[in-house]
């Protein structure tokens, strides 16, 4: 039955019963439903005020089709049903509120969450490609996104954190494996995995990741992840949210529910785009995550 507009209530339960599926990576669509949500809002430019969480511009190629947006077309076709059932709710409103759903059925915290967001009616108001994080790059490149976004040292550290979740594909970003044991799972154990094992080159013909198996498989970590560990200023919060989980779920909280209200203007009238069946080009089913970002 569909709701009433402005029922998001019942949109988040419906989101919520989504997530398990037994045939999907480790057994939820959660971590790719938070990459959505982090990848529809990580364009902003704080400079410019544009870019961010409103307009869902992953619905047309000049942004969905950005290589770091690999994957995220199951997560978009996933969802659909829920737009076809509340066509009332914007698809930028249902990806961010299904990420801070997402994070929470997985064990995550609380996350604040406004409505309001607007979709776009042309891709001519979607963002340059190349504004989100790349995995093989360093610290630099981390504050160079982050900083345009307007975080701060710490909030990278915090945001980052959402390598608890997912694991990376061969055939898709080019890097292999999960972060953590238990990649469904929303936890500290990220920061744990950086300061309490030693991490070495995987040899193999793949790009450069490094690996570790002494939890008995074998994780991952990319070079964005190290630099955490390697830079002065990082590596003091990586430490500090592995020994303390809940100021990393409070830090989180507030970093990610700050994430996903960049660039929401809401001036403007609350009108969502039609639902679609089914997205071009998006096949029913598929394995992973995609290109491998925070």
């Amino acid at each position: 039955m569909a709701s009433q507009k402005g029922d998001f209530e019942a949109v988040r339960r419906d989101i919520a019963s989504l997530l398990d599926a037994p045939d999907w990576d480790d057994g939820s669509y959660g971590p790719i439903v938070v990459r959505l949500a982090w990848h529809a809002s990580g364009t902003y430019h704080v400079e410019t005020g544009k870019g961010g969480s409103s307009g869902a511009g992953m619905r047309y190629e000049a942004e969905g089709g950005d290589p770091a947006n690999a994957g995220l077309q199951h997560a978009r076709v996933l969802l659909e049903p829920i737009k076809e059932k509340h066509p009332w709710i914007t698809y930028s409103d249902l990806w961010t509120l299904a990420g801070v759903v997402a994070v929470k059925e997985m064990g995550g915290p609380e996350i604040q969450w406004i409505p309001g967001r607007t979709d776009f009616d042309s891709e001519e108001f979607c963002p340059p490609r190349g504004l989100l994080p790349d995995g093989a790059q360093a610290s630099d490149h981390l504050r160079d996104i982050f900083y345009r976004m307007g975080f701060n040292d710490q909030e990278i550290v915090a945001l980052s954190g959402a390598h608890s979740l997912g694991r990376c594909h061969a055939d898709r970003s080019g890097w292999d494996g999960p972060w953590v044991v238990n990649p469904t799972r929303f936890s500290n154990q990220y920061y744990k995995m950086l300061t309490k094992f030693k991490w070495t080159k995987k040899e193999w013909t793949g790009p450069f990741q490094y690996r570790n198996d002494d939890l008995g498989e074998e994780l991952m970590m990319l070079p964005t992840d190290l630099a955490l560990i390697e830079d002065d200023a990082f590596r003091p919060w990586v430490h500090a949210y592995a020994e303390d989980k809940d100021k990393f779920f409070a830090d989180f909280a507030k970093a990610f529910a700050k994430l996903i209200e960049l660039g929401v203007d809401r001036t403007k009238p609350y009108e969502s785009a039609p639902a679609k069946s089914k997205e071009l080009g998006a096949p029913e089913h598929g394995t992973g995550l995609g290109r491998a970002k925070l």
